[in-house]
């Protein structure tokens, strides 16, 4: 799940938790859902952030004599 799958998971999830009359559709508790897809949209966020800032990052220096050194 990357970011803006995140962000649309936290709207969708507003949007039933907040925006849709109650009752809307028969035998679904759409608020409690909204609610959910808000927190697993938040969950994906905070991972998706975690995992792009830990991401490798090679420097890659080349030396006159020919040698390669990677950090």
């Amino acid at each position: 799940m990357r970011i803006g799958s995140s962000i649309v998971l936290i709207a969708l999830g507003a949007i039933l938790a907040f925006a849709i009359a109650p009752g809307l559709i028969p035998y679904v508790n759409q608020t409690i859902i909204g609610y959910i897809l808000m927190v697993v949209g938040g969950i994906g966020l905070i991972v998706s952030i975690i995992m792009a800032s830990s991401a490798r990052r090679t420097t890659v220096v080349r030396r006159r004599d020919g040698d390669v050194e990677e950090y």
